[in-house]
């Protein structure tokens, strides 16, 4: 018991980071949208300074490091913690995993300051963020009393399985966040992105579609496809609003408002769209076997059957 309340602590403690993450992503997409990203040449100070004048895009590059920073120091300490009080050796790695990523990230974002070549180093760093962000997404599951309980199996005796459909479904929404982060940075235009829209689209609907009708008396997995639903959805509609801000700034010289928030919104759902994937993903293989002797199968499914144990 004393062990479990000690991980529901670093539990709440690795969501907090996972929020904190998103701030960061923001401030990340704030560079970007701002064209604030080559306002500070210099790295890990600023124009020689541990704060340098806050005027123009300088603000942004600034807020960026120094929430990078916050972050940076909290998964430190979440890693430490794991290491003392999760008896799991995987956990114990997966926790200097995010400490490692986050270091990773920094000195990734130092080359892009100092080297340039946007279209690479910036989508790399990009790229990794995502990455960092769903490995903490990972630990603040694993953590949970809900991961650490006991939970019926279910087995899942049609083709495609539900664990295959989710599997492909998170990598796709990842590969269209890679081409959406290089569409920002301007390795090349929109089409491959709205093509990874459209692959994602059917991914999702299908996905999400098989959950339901096989599993939809499981709250688990009556929850994991809302969350994917909802920010499926709404990424849809930040996709099209920013494409719209898009065509409706092509003249301007400093990007608007209306651009930015869009455009900022956008990448912070994508990210939040990756994330509940990535937990629709997992949930299904806490939950979901291929056939086996002992397990339940799909077709009788009951609500009484479908609720998982209390956890311990």
């Amino acid at each position: 018991m004393q062990e479990g309340n000690r991980l529901s602590r670093v539990h709440q403690f690795a969501v907090l980071l996972c929020s904190c993450t998103v701030v960061l992503l923001i401030a990340g997409a704030l560079v970007t949208s701002n064209d604030a990203a080559d306002s500070v040449p210099d790295w890990p100070l600023s124009y020689g300074k541990l704060i340098p004048p806050m005027v123009g895009g300088i603000r942004y590059e600034y807020m960026h490091r120094v929430i990078a920073g916050l972050v940076a120091i909290l998964t430190l300490v979440l890693a430490i913690w794991i290491a003392r009080v999760d008896k799991r050796p995987w956990m114990r790695r997966l926790g200097w995993t995010a400490l490692g990523l986050v270091v990773a990230q920094a000195l990734l974002g130092g080359l892009r300051v100092l080297e340039g070549h946007a279209a690479i180093s910036a989508t790399a760093h990009a790229v990794l963020a995502q990455i960092f962000f769903i490995t903490l997404v990972s630990i603040a599951l694993f953590t949970s009393g809900w991961w650490q309980g006991k939970a019926l199996s279910f087995q899942d005796t049609r083709s495609p399985r539900v664990t295959t459909l989710a599997t492909w479904t998170t990598v796709a929404i990842f590969v269209q966040l890679v081409l959406g982060a290089l569409f920002r940075h301007g390795a090349f235009g929109i089409l491959p992105h709205l093509i990874g829209a459209a692959v994602v689209s059917v991914m999702v609907i299908w996905a999400a579609a098989v959950a339901k009708r096989r599993f939809a008396r499981v709250p688990a997995m009556r929850r994991a496809v809302i969350w994917l639903h909802s920010t499926f959805g709404t990424q849809i509609i930040l996709g099209g609003a920013a494409y719209w801000a898009i065509l409706k700034s092509a003249d301007t010289t400093q990007p608007d408002l209306t651009y930015v928030i869009l455009s900022v919104a956008h990448v912070a759902v994508g990210a939040l769209l990756l994330a509940s994937s990535l937990l629709f993903t997992m949930v299904s293989y806490r939950l979901v076997h291929p056939a086996g002797e002992g397990l339940p199968a799909v077709e009788t499914l009951n609500a009484s059957a479908a609720a998982p144990a209390e956890t311990r």
